[in-house]
């Protein structure tokens, strides 16, 4: 797997964008500059981020979710945690 994390990844296994490798490395997001914990999926190409709203679900039980747009860079939390 190369060190670029994926354009596009989601980590809900019913998703098409789901990479259990990528996930299982550990991807952090910074969106507009600040870490965020709560990304449920990213697009870097499109320019945007699903975060979680709270502990609310919607009816089928995942994270409500809501969608901002912004810079978003993804990296992976092992290689960050090498170098420093």
């Amino acid at each position: 797997m190369s060190d670029v994390p994926p354009d596009h990844l989601s980590n809900n296994p019913a998703s098409p964008f789901y990479d259990e490798a990528a996930l299982r490395r550990g991807v952090g997001i910074r969106f507009k500059g600040v870490e965020k914990t709560n990304v449920e999926e990213y697009c870097v190409s499109e320019g945007w981020v699903r975060v979680a709203v709270g502990k609310t679900l919607d009816r089928r039980g995942n994270p409500l979710t809501l969608k901002a747009t912004g810079t978003v860079e993804p990296y992976f939390r092992d290689i960050a945690e090498n170098a420093d």
